[in-house]
């Protein structure tokens, strides 16, 4: 079993080469993780040859401030959810020069959490902007994960660069 710190370094170098090798920037936007996707990304060194910015937005209002999630999202749908993941990749692919980003909000516990959100709930969304007169391409997913506080904010960083790294080294269509 590989150590948590190792797998980031890891899944970090990985990244660094898929963004690299397509010429493109990432931004992250977390709330739940407080960071931690940002801090895994930038342990390979020269990442700031492809890491733009993090975007740490752990209330509500600095959802709508710094990433410019609808109000009606938050009120309908709550912060943890994947419209309002969505909303979060995409303000920060807005508010960045990235062309790529990634969303974590969930609850990562141990309160705060409830019978249709429980604990360990985390919404997630990736957003890819090749071209800036286009569209960007989103895919968002909602995961259950086990354990303490630690525990699901360490799995979610893994699952959120994971995913990035299959999306940007299997799609290049996206």
């Amino acid at each position: 079993m590989i150590a948590p710190g190792e797998q980031l370094e890891k899944l970090s170098a990985r990244l660094g080469q898929a963004l690299r090798a397509q010429h493109l920037m990432l931004a992250t936007a977390e709330s739940c993780t407080a960071g931690g996707i940002a801090y895994a990304v930038t342990l390979t060194p020269g990442s700031s040859q492809w890491f733009d910015r993090g975007f740490v937005t752990y209330t509500n209002e600095s959802k709508l401030q710094l990433l410019g999630v609808a109000p009606a999202y938050l009120r309908d749908f709550g912060a943890v959810s994947e419209p309002v993941a969505r909303a979060m990749a995409l303000g920060a692919l807005t508010q960045s020069a990235a062309q790529v980003s990634v969303a974590a909000t969930g609850v990562a516990g141990p309160d705060g959490g409830s019978e249709s959100k429980p604990v360990g709930t985390v919404c997630f969304a990736w957003a890819i902007r090749r071209d800036p007169g286009q569209s960007a391409w989103v895919k968002t997913q909602t995961r259950r994960f086990e354990g303490d506080r630690a525990a699901v904010r360490t799995q979610s960083i893994v699952f959120a660069l994971e995913t990035l790294v299959g999306l940007l080294t299997q799609r290049q269509d996206v």
